[in-house]
């Protein structure tokens, strides 16, 4: 897919409302009509929480066509009394933007599997570019695993990173493709993690509702 496509310029936004566990689900309703709200830009793509790594987690991910778009989602959270409508429950609130990787689809909502894999990866200065050389050509000779991957994005602030996000069945089966595509010899992507400064990964479960299903 050529970079110049709309699907290509596409920017996302992954929130992070942190909470107390009995309050997950009090904050994920809030969150859910904090980006249907009439005044709302972007479209929502998933809302999970987590279930493995760190707890008491909600992830919202949206896509915007226009950065403007972002820029005022942005705002509209750090100048609200009460953002995402949590503002009782939730105790941190982490907003990162991301472009996705200029070379993959556009990201296919719908049920893609049930358990959700986020993974981000805190690069080496100078990194990305390197990555960015080594996940091109991986993606089709390891497709029989790349096919669960829902998107994988750049950081456009903050520490150089990635954060990738992937949908299986379950953990049988993220374990059986990635170990095949592992004695393939086709992954991981060639000097990719060799661009690792540090890498955390949670597993996560969708909303009632969510796009990513």
């Amino acid at each position: 897919m050529s970079a110049d496509t709309p699907e290509a310029r596409m920017l996302c936004e992954l929130a992070t409302l942190t909470c107390p566990l009995l309050a997950l689900g009090q904050a994920a309703e809030a969150a859910d009509a904090w980006v249907k709200d009439g005044d709302a830009k972007g479209q929502l793509l998933g809302r999970w929480r987590t279930e493995v790594g760190a707890l008491g987690r909600i992830l919202v991910l949206r896509g915007f066509e226009a950065p403007e778009d972002l820029t005022s989602e942005r705002r509209r959270a750090l100048l609200s009394a009460n953002p995402f409508n949590a503002g009782s429950v939730v105790t941190a609130l982490e907003m990162d933007s991301y472009a996705p990787f200029p070379f993959l689809p556009p990201i296919r909502t719908g049920r893609r599997g049930g358990l959700y894999e986020f993974r981000t990866y805190r690069l080496k200065p100078g990194g990305l570019t390197r990555t960015l050389a080594g996940w091109e050509p991986a993606i089709a000779p390891a497709r029989d695993l790349t096919e669960h991957l829902v998107v994988n994005m750049y950081a456009l602030d903050g520490a150089p990173r990635i954060t990738h996000i992937w949908g299986f069945e379950s953990l049988e089966e993220r374990g059986r493709l990635r170990a095949q595509a592992y004695a393939s010899g086709h992954w991981p992507p060639k000097g990719g993690p060799e661009q690792i400064a540090e890498a955390t990964s949670s597993l996560a479960l969708p909303e009632p509702g969510s796009p990513l299903a």
